[in-house]
């Protein structure tokens, strides 16, 4: 597969669980994060608003944090949604993902002012556990790298 996928995991959660500041699409605050496969890795891009400034001409880290936790947990769902049999745009749920760990390195300053690309690589290591390391980017050159382990959403969640 080489093509960029359109529709994003994100746009596929239940409502209940579509409300993340990060990546829900329910959340009018929120980021609206949206990941998509690119091939074989997982893809987001973002536009950090002049609000996200850590100082004039920065991206604040906690937004940069933020993009790394909702990456790979919806690189997570998009995973196990495929191990599934199932893409997005399906018409089938997806599963929802929460984080059990996140690590984030800050590797150079993020300019404010373009777009922040994200791209990940998903390793099983549990049939409902998943790492993500991601790539952060900004006009080509890597700011900041992460770890997430994902886990599936516990179904007590919600109720």
């Amino acid at each position: 597969m080489n093509e960029t996928t359109s529709t994003a995991i994100q746009d596929e959660y239940a409502e209940e669980f579509a409300h993340c500041y990060g990546c829900g699409r329910l959340n009018e605050e929120g980021h609206h994060f949206r990941t998509v496969w690119q091939g074989e890795k997982t893809y987001t891009e973002y536009n950090p608003s002049d609000a996200h400034t850590a100082i004039p001409g920065f991206v604040y880290g906690g937004v940069i944090a933020s993009l790394v936790d909702c990456h790979g947990t919806g690189s997570a769902s998009l995973a196990l949604h495929r191990k599934n049999g199932f893409e997005p745009g399906s018409g089938e749920e997806p599963p929802r993902f929460v984080t059990a760990s996140l690590h984030v390195d800050y590797l150079k300053p993020t300019p404010q002012g373009v777009t922040l690309k994200a791209a990940g690589a998903v390793e099983e290591i549990h049939p409902k556990k998943f790492k993500v390391t991601v790539e952060v980017t900004a006009d080509g050159v890597v700011c900041a790298t992460g770890t997430v382990v994902a886990v599936v959403m516990p179904s007590s969640f919600g109720k």
